[in-house]
């Protein structure tokens, strides 16, 4: 079959989909469906149209006011299986255009996900949508693939199993993993979960904005805060320095009078959904809110544990022959990953962690080199990963999950998902 395979990547703030070879998702959208509420005093002539009677991403803030808005996902799981089965379905045909029985499929998962789920997925995707081949990647093995084939030069890249080792540090809208990976294999028993991510940002830039009672509607403020941490956030090196910077008072040339420091200023934002122009002061948060990340307390008072330890607790429970690889090369995956020196600070944190430890043991001299790396392909690395594996289609055909071995075994086929074939 030549028609490229159709890889969806469903996280729990936004989906990526797109075809296999291309470098970037065609569609990004809401993880999110708009349903007509079960009581509802709408027109019900409306429902016989199923074009209409939901709506998806986008389209979905956009229709609130007539239709009930769900996520789909819940710590990267799928909450909703009915729904998410409606999100596939206008995905694919509304949004790519495709017809799936033409197309291999390619899926991606958390780690730990269970055997069921995947079985679950796959009984959808065979028997509901009719795709010839299945195949599901762990999202954490598709993002460090994806920085591998980036870093070996791209189509000429030979990429085989001992290349995939590192640590995948995977944040996005909900949920942040540390998946040490040996060999393309994630160690389970060393995956890490962190309560901490970017919707837990946005609040604190939101809360911010709040206690500094700026003047933007109501209504507006979830996305206006959204948009100050994708635009403006940024990593400082040291937390108490960048204070004293905010702090400094300054003085007005033209009144003489002393002012706060220039690190405040003013921004000018458009909200995506009502269009209008909204003009805010941005403060301490530009580089507060991505501390969370080092100081979970500022969010969680139940949850303690900074990002930096849990990648080097991670791997210092990883079998020692592989723990000299999996520093060197830890690896950035998902949108929250992409704050500005947020690979600089990580790998200085963990590098102090380390340091300090071989420091007490008195063997300071063998200290691991560590290693955090960024790639061009950072925010959708999973998505590209899936591309680029898909796209390799000599590999791709010995590990995909065909309809026939999908009629042989039943749903079981989807339970072993290597990257390579074995």
């Amino acid at each position: 079959m030549d028609s490229p395979a159709i890889i969806i990547d469903n996280g729990t703030g936004f989906s990526k989909m797109g075809f296999s070879g291309n470098l970037d998702p065609s569609v990004i959208i809401p993880s999110v469906i708009g349903e007509f509420p079960e009581k509802s005093d709408l027109n019900v002539s409306k429902l016989q149209f199923d074009d209409y009677d939901y709506y998806i991403g986008e389209e979905a803030h956009k229709n609130t006011k007539t239709h009930s808005l769900n996520y789909l996902m819940r710590g990267g799981m799928i909450d909703n299986w009915e729904q998410m089965e409606k999100f596939w379905h206008k995905s694919i045909f509304q949004y790519l255009r495709a017809d799936p029985e033409d197309h291999y499929m390619v899926l991606t998962e958390p780690p730990m996900n269970t055997p069921e789920n995947r079985e679950q997925m796959a009984e959808i995707m065979f028997e509901t949508f009719g795709v010839p081949g299945l195949f599901i990647g762990v999202q954490a093995v598709l993002a460090l693939y994806a920085g591998v084939y980036a870093s070996k030069g791209g189509e000429s890249a030979d990429i085989k199993g001992a290349d995939l080792t590192g640590t995948v540090v995977d944040s996005g809208d909900g949920v942040t993993h540390v998946i040490p990976i040996v060999h393309g294999y994630p160690i389970s028993n060393n995956i890490k979960h962190i309560p901490i991510a970017g919707r837990d940002i946005t609040k604190f830039v939101m809360q911010s904005l709040r206690d500094r009672k700026e003047k933007i509607p109501t209504d507006e403020f979830q996305e206006v805060s959204r948009l100050i941490k994708e635009n403006y956030c940024y990593c400082a090196p040291d937390i108490i320095k960048e204070h004293r910077k905010f702090d400094e008072k300054v003085k007005d040339p033209e009144t003489g009078k002393w002012k706060q420091s220039k690190k405040f200023k003013k921004v000018s934002l458009t909200s995506p959904y009502s269009g209008k122009r909204i003009k805010c002061d941005l403060g301490y948060e530009a580089f507060m809110a991505p501390e969370v990340f080092f100081h979970p307390e500022f969010v969680n008072q139940d949850y303690r544990e900074s990002l930096d330890e849990i990648v080097d607790i991670a791997i210092v429970k990883s079998p020692l022959d592989n723990r000299t690889d999996l520093y060197k090369n830890i690896v950035l995956s998902g949108g929250s990953t992409l704050f500005k020196n947020f690979d600089r600070r990580l790998e200085q944190e963990v590098r102090r962690r380390v340091k300090e430890r071989y420091e007490d043991l008195g063997i300071l001299e063998n200290a691991p080199e560590v290693k955090v790396s960024q790639n061009m392909v950072q925010q959708a690395a999973v998505w590209f990963g899936g591309s680029m594996l898909a796209h390799k289609r000599d590999n791709f055909m010995k590990i995909v999950s065909t309809k026939a071995d999908y009629e042989e075994y039943g749903p079981s086929v989807a339970r072993h998902n290597s990257v390579f074939s074995i």
